[in-house]
């Protein structure tokens, strides 16, 4: 076994058996590059188990983010159909270690384009020991991706680069945003998405999710809640948390 399968099979364990793993980037010399090459593998272990690639998303798509983390550039992971819960679906926190909900835009592409656009909800969810990580260690974890709630689609409205976004909890705004946090303005996450996930060889083919990144700070999860975004001209996304 390679040290890019041990890396992954360590993070794919935490995963399935929900233990947290203590960072590892230092020991392994652990670089962007070589992170990606620890996602796939990971990812790899899903799609062994049944599950397919159904689209991508974006991290660190605002400039706070960035600079916090000192890097210029986001960075990309992949979604899986058993990563999805349905519109106003539940949650289970027994499923996950630390999970946090971001209030997200999302975009359908179809022939290398923005087909539709929905409002979105991605649970994030750290692999890692009290959620910290480097930015090779965050990539190499699938960027944190978890769970996704898609809104309903609909026709990309004029101007999506100034919507309001709420993030509420049991009907209380515990987030108020707006989309030009995501890259100034979401639009700019298909190229981004393409350019980058090219790099790896991994195309958007027809029909692929975009996640295209969060317009707020995360929230975390509490059990027996309810949590809904509103992005303004979008509608709403939302879930149920049990325990």
């Amino acid at each position: 076994m390679t040290a890019v399968d041990q890396l992954a099979a360590r993070l794919d364990a935490a995963a399935t058996g929900r233990v947290a793993v203590g960072q590892f980037g230092a020991d392994a010399g652990l670089d962007v590059p070589t992170a990606y090459r620890v996602q796939e593998a990971v990812v790899a272990h899903r799609l062994a188990r049944g599950e397919r690639l159904v689209g991508l998303k974006l991290g660190l798509t605002s400039r706070a983010k960035m600079a916090q983390m000192g890097v210029d550039e986001v960075i990309w992971g992949r979604l899986t159909d058993a990563m999805r819960v349905p519109d106003g679906g539940t949650l289970r926190l027994a499923d996950h270690l630390h999970p946090k909900a971001e209030p997200e835009v999302a975009f359908l592409v179809e022939g290398g384009a923005v087909a539709a656009v929905a409002p979105a909800i991605e649970v994030i969810d750290s692999r890692y020991v009290d959620f910290r990580f480097t930015l090779p260690e965050v990539v190499a974890d699938n960027t944190s991706a978890s769970r996704f709630v898609l809104g309903a689609w609909q026709p990309v409205p004029t101007g999506i680069d100034n919507l309001g976004v709420l993030l509420e909890v049991d009907g209380r705004a515990v987030q108020i945003g707006s989309t030009a946090a995501i890259l100034g303005d979401p639009r700019r996450a298909l190229p981004e998405a393409v350019r980058l996930a090219g790099v790896g060889g991994v195309e958007l083919v027809d029909g692929s999710v975009l996640l295209a990144g969060a317009a707020t700070a995360a929230v975390a999860l509490r059990p027996g809640t309810h949590v809904r975004v509103t992005v303004e001209k979008l509608g709403t996304a939302s879930l149920r948390v049990a325990s």
